[in-house]
């Protein structure tokens, strides 16, 4: 009889080795994109941020950015287990409507920001262009 390892715990032992090193999904802010009836809501996990420490933009009522700075963690102690990010995070979103930037609402509320952004009245698919 054979001595064989369990070939499970190495798959699992490769995965957390692969989470640890983080990949380009690590690095990006998680954000939900919801096309409602007549606005768009985009939310995004930010726990433990400062409000104002975060920056919302709307570049052309098409691109969203969503920027949130560095955390510092002076006098806090020392670390045993660190998980929680605090580093900069940052992430632009194309919505899939033009949307009016003065109707624009963002709101952080426990650990989630949520941006409220108003679709253009009128504002379709695309025009239909007939051909002659």
């Amino acid at each position: 009889m054979t001595d064989r390892t369990d070939p499970f715990s190495e798959i699992e032992e490769l995965f957390d080795q692969f989470s640890q090193l983080g990949g380009p999904l690590a690095e990006q802010l998680p954000v939900d994109v919801i096309d409602a009836d007549d606005e768009i809501l985009v939310k995004a996990d930010l726990p433990g941020r400062d409000p104002s420490a975060i920056n919302v933009q709307l570049e052309d009522s098409r691109r969203l950015h969503i920027e949130v700075g560095e955390e510092t963690t002076a006098g806090e102690g020392r670390f045993i287990v660190r998980e929680r990010t605090k580093e900069s995070r940052n992430r632009a979103v194309t919505l899939p409507a033009a949307v009016d930037d003065s109707e624009t609402i963002a709101e952080y509320d426990r650990g989630v920001l949520t941006v409220r952004l108003t679709k253009l009245a009128g504002d379709s698919d695309g025009t239909e262009i007939p051909v002659n």
